[in-house]
């Protein structure tokens, strides 16, 4: 696992497979092809090795954690839920196994029972240091009339995003609102109602009565898939700085074609940024979709695309002057359409009610639900899906498509 950790998945594979080969039976090396194997999306072989890790070592709840997701990669939530059900009767207090429950659970729906055990994120090792350690009281969503209540954006600028919608709510519950979140969210989440003002250090926040973190609201109102705060937009760009981006985007684009928006890869530093991202070359079928003009909301563009650039003629790259989400909202603000993997810019396009039509992965997040095209979060979004694992060509074939209509369209409407 050291060589496949340093980035060598493939020799890692090969290599555990010849220790295998030569002495059958030692069970971490299945658990650890298992994971490998579903990383490299080899669902059947990533199946069979956990699965022989399991019959090996079956009193070992991280198996049977481990085994829970390449069911869950697949769409086979029945048998995941069950290995981390098997798993929790091993050892209840498996801070992974019920997180993997409640993304579960919240990935088919079951949000009342999901919510719950969601919250033991903050109890995994990965989850520990998600929130500061705090001197106030954890909020427990009951009011607090004559207090201040401190909301923490916990998880990454797509997840603080798509809960910023919560901040209304939350402050109608508290006499004063402040909001902890980084600088390069402040700008568009500063000016939500109810926010009395954003801090960016834990020693500059003033005394507070409780705190909370922003991804624990849904499930202190008890969220259903029936009662999402869906109303969009909730997030709103600067007008100024609207204006500003419009003038240069006018002088930089031909007038009368329609603006679209790329991103097509997340931070690598993301558990399953591998699956979620792609190459840009991979998106060269966009490009001879029709007349249309392409605006780069990749920041950074990863090295290994910048000769990928040119297959997008007149390609407008703006990523040096995205320095925080206020600007990057102004931009998508003048767009006509957002076209993104599962990254923040979906997540911002949605809030901000623009069109964005949003690319998964097979293992897609619990927030984009199963099978469905439309999502309950962002009315304005349209979800393209792999069907496997890996399988982004079809997904692209399908984007170009609706992608090709869709400008014949606007084009027959100018006419």
């Amino acid at each position: 696992m050291v060589i496949a950790d340093a980035g060598d998945r493939q020799r890692g594979i090969t290599l555990l497979e010849r220790a295998v080969k030569a002495q059958p039976g030692v069970v971490v090396w299945y658990s650890n092809l298992c994971t490998l194997y579903r990383l490299e999306d080899r669902t059947a072989d990533a199946l069979a090795a956990g699965q022989e890790a399991v019959r090996l070592d079956p009193q070992n709840p991280d198996r049977l954690v481990n085994l829970s997701r390449v069911f869950a990669n697949v769409d086979d939530y029945e048998h995941s839920i069950a290995c981390l059900q098997r798993a929790l009767d091993l050892k209840p207090e498996h801070a992974d196994a019920h997180f993997m429950l409640g993304q579960n659970l919240l990935a088919t729906g079951q949000y009342e029972r999901g919510w719950v055990e969601y919250e033991w994120r903050h109890r995994t090792e990965v989850g520990k240091g998600a929130l500061p350690k705090m001197m106030s009281a954890p909020w427990n969503g009951m009011p607090i009339p004559h207090g201040r209540l401190l909301l923490v954006g916990d998880q990454g600028y797509g997840d603080t995003i798509q809960f910023a919608r919560y901040i209304p709510l939350a402050a109608e519950m508290c006499q004063e609102l402040i909001l902890g979140c980084s600088p390069e969210l402040a700008p568009i989440l500063s000016s939500i109602p109810g926010v009395t003002r954003c801090y960016h250090r834990l020693a500059d926040v003033p005394d507070h009565a409780a705190h909370c973190a922003l991804s624990s609201v849904p499930g202190l109102v008890h969220t259903t898939l029936d009662t999402i705060p869906a109303q969009v937009p909730y997030l709103f760009a600067n007008p100024a700085q609207v204006a500003e981006w419009r003038k240069r985007l006018d002088a930089a684009l031909p007038r009368g074609v329609r603006r679209i928006g790329l991103s097509w890869a997340g931070r690598p530093a993301h558990a399953d940024d591998s699956r979620r991202s792609m190459r840009l070359a991979r998106l060269a079928p966009l490009a001879g979709a029709g007349h249309a003009s392409f605006v780069l909301l990749q920041k950074p563009v990863p090295p290994a695309d910048l000769h990928a650039l040119r297959l997008f003629p007149g390609l407008t790259d703006i990523a040096n002057d995205l320095t925080d989400f206020g600007e990057t909202a102004a931009v998508i603000a003048n767009l006509d359409l957002v076209i993104t993997v599962d990254t923040a810019m979906g997540h911002l396009s949605g809030a901000l009610g623009k069109p964005v039509w949003i690319m998964l992965s097979k293992a897609c997040d619990w927030r984009w639900l199963l099978e469905r095209r439309d999502s309950p979060w962002y009315p304005t979004a349209r979800l393209f899906r792999q069907q496997t694992p890996g399988g982004w060509d079809p997904v692209i074939d399908e984007v170009a498509t609706a992608l090709t209509n869709e400008l014949r369209d606007s084009a027959g409407e100018h006419r």
